[in-house]
């Protein structure tokens, strides 16, 4: 995929809060119904507050499929959501990110060359037929297309549990679908979900792509279940189980809730994990007064002690976890790409190519059938 941006001129950056809050406010009122702005919940305050609909990068991208009055979809995330909705989205609606340098490093730690170097190394020593190729939401367009392709599905952190279950489920047939998954890009999602279905942590193995295969020989590869992608994400991987230990400390009555993207022993250390919008409900069942201790980007952290005054939520990691790259959207590229579209020049559109979102779509179908 090309991409091509105009630079953001210099007096967006300049632009006191207030001005580009005022000028976005304009513009969103000139745009009117046709505008629909998304805001993933890892987004800055600045940007959020303008957001018309909050929420996780999947659910994001179905409501711009079904706003279909809406031409024009601001996605405030990252690169590998805009194009789920560009995806999902008509012909006729154009999908933009405001800054395009605002990636996922996990995604990008999957690179479509790397998994099609590794799928012919495993047909060397196995049957890839029997392998079923499932890919986290956080991957590129060409890695959906991909899993597409060799019969797999997508999954997200919430419906992980129940697309690992399916691809090693027997089929119409009576046959399991497949003898082993390779579980991309997050290896910690993976192994999370694997152990929580009761597979041994004996029988997950970590494929490196960086290593003729996978840094494995073939009668690991053959005895392996799980095939874990070498990957991570940046946020999580800074939470640590002495995180938790010092909060429980501070807060002996406190409980402690982590996405499943950390690693295997930070979940079994806390109380719960979940998705983002399962640590949202974990917050919310909790009673006034409790102590949290969350294992998640800071910006929804600080959001959720907001929205709650009456509990006391902290992040796990005192100094701080921000998604850089999330980060990267803010004000004032907000403020510009809605005043070029209300000019009617589109910046930082993001468009899929025909095949590669014919084969994404499968996917994203598959784990919808599923779920």
């Amino acid at each position: 995929m090309i991409r091509i941006t105009t630079s953001m001129p210099q007096g967006y950056r300049d632009a006191s809060a207030e001005d580009l809050a005022a000028r976005i406010a304009a513009a969103k009122a000139t745009l009117g119904e046709r505008l629909l702005i998304l805001g993933h919940h890892y987004q800055m305050d600045e940007v959020m507050d303008f957001a018309d609909v909050r929420g996780d990068s999947f659910g994001l991208s179905r409501i711009a499929a079904e706003r279909t009055d809406a031409d024009l979809i601001v996605f405030c995330g990252v690169h590998f959501m805009a194009e789920s909705a560009d995806i999902l989205t008509g012909d006729e609606q154009r999908v933009v990110l405001p800054d395009l340098s605002a990636g996922c490093s996990m995604a990008d730690m999957a690179d479509i060359d790397q998994v099609e170097t590794s799928w012919e190394q495993l047909d060397q020593v196995t049957d890839v037929e029997r392998i079923m190729p499932i890919t986290y939401m956080n991957s590129t367009a060409a890695i959906k297309a991909f899993v597409g392709r060799h019969g797999g599905a997508v999954c997200t952190s919430s419906n992980a549990h129940a697309v690992l279950r399916w691809a090693l489920d027997v089929d119409e047939s009576g046959r399991a679908r497949a003898d082993k998954v390779m579980f991309l890009p997050d290896q910690h999602l993976g192994r999370n979900t694997g152990f929580e279905l009761g597979h041994s942590l004996s029988s997950m193995t970590l494929w490196d792509p960086a290593l003729a295969l996978g840094g494995l020989d073939e009668r690991q590869v053959k005895e392996a279940t799980f095939l874990l992608w070498k990957g991570h994400c940046s946020v999580h991987q800074r939470f640590n189980v002495s995180q938790i230990e010092q909060f429980r400390s501070q807060h002996p009555s406190g409980v402690v809730v982590v996405h499943p993207e950390c690693s295997h022993e930070v979940v079994l250390a806390a109380d719960a994990s979940g998705s983002t919008d399962a640590i949202i409900r974990f917050v919310e069942a909790t009673e006034p007064g409790t102590a949290i201790g969350i294992g998640t980007e800071v910006h929804l952290v600080k959001r959720l002690a907001d929205e709650h005054p009456d509990r006391e939520i902290t992040c796990l990691d005192s100094e701080v976890c921000p998604c850089v790259t999330m980060s990267r959207i803010d004000a004032a590229h907000l403020c510009w790409v809605l005043e070029e579209a209300v000019e009617g020049r589109i910046r930082n559109q993001i468009t899929v190519d025909p095949d590669t979102a014919q084969w994404a779509l499968v996917a994203l179908e598959r784990m919808l059938a599923i779920t």
